[in-house]
């Protein structure tokens, strides 16, 4: 006769309501599943980022001067790690929900005894871990090659946690609403990276003509790259704690947003 043994050990791992030995699981599935092909995941980024920074600084550097009181390839090496920072966020999301439901296995994850909310949490883990260790990685490359340091640490840690969890928020809706991968394409293509290439990356938005300045100031990563940049060299076009302000703000609307469509099992459940 069952004595419930099993029950009672999942109730103790439940701590209640909450069932931390399914979130910590989903956590780790996710850190390793980007981890599995770190040349792919980690390398490919930082070889990216350090390209761009060499373009930039060979054909436009020596002609810029400086942007901010700072050497131009200082002022867009800030930007340059949030841009990758939300790329790779926004990719362990997207990619990991619409590969499992093209190849029909989201119900693996559906299935067991996980609540919306932790759900979140678990994708955003991935997504969280595997930005922090792309800015980690670029932010050393930045300080051995320039000699970059960080101005104002807790800014910069704020606002990549910040951009991780936004973005990576923002990788969930997305996947969920995505039926294939075409369809993912097009939302990378076509809206993710024009708001990371079009919010402040390579140029200060006080040179932008005034309508265009502020239509840039109600997007929130223009506020995640200003704020990094002012955590990292110590010159932001915007007021930083508005800035942090905006970035929370936008955290708790797309993650409720995340959790509102997978509570409701909208484009997951047949």
């Amino acid at each position: 006769m069952y004595d419930g043994t099993l029950g009672n050990e999942i109730g103790t791992r439940r701590f209640g309501r909450w069932n931390w030995l399914g979130l910590q699981t989903l956590a780790r599935r996710e850190i390793q599943r980007f981890l599995a092909v770190w040349t792919q995941t980690l390398l490919a980024p930082l070889v990216t980022a350090g390209l761009f920074l060499l373009i930039f600084s060979i054909a436009i550097g020596p002609r810029r001067g400086d942007v901010m009181g700072v050497p131009f390839t200082h002022f867009i090496a800030p930007g340059i790690l949030m841009m990758t920072v939300i790329q790779n966020a926004f990719a362990n999301t997207s990619s990991s929900i619409v590969i499992s439901k093209v190849q029909g296995n989201i119900v693996d994850t559906l299935m067991p005894p996980l609540s919306a909310i932790e759900l979140v949490l678990g994708y955003l883990a991935g997504a969280i871990v595997r930005g922090g260790a792309v800015a980690v990685a670029i932010w050393l490359g930045l300080a051995l090659t320039l000699g970059i340091g960080l101005a104002h640490p807790l800014f910069a840690l704020s606002f990549v946690l910040l951009g991780a969890i936004f973005v990576g928020g923002l990788g969930m809706v997305a996947g969920i609403y995505a039926q294939k991968f075409d369809q993912m394409a097009a939302i990378t293509n076509f809206i993710i990276t024009p708001l990371a290439f079009l919010s402040g990356t390579f140029y200060s938005v006080n040179a932008l003509p005034p309508v265009l300045r502020e239509i840039t100031h109600f997007n929130p990563f223009y506020y995640l790259i200003d704020g990094v940049r002012y955590g990292v060299i110590g010159q932001a076009d915007a007021n930083p704690w508005l800035g942090l302000a905006v970035c929370i703000g936008a955290c708790l609307a797309i993650c409720t947003l995340a959790w509102s469509m997978i509570h409701r099992g909208y484009r997951l459940k047949a």
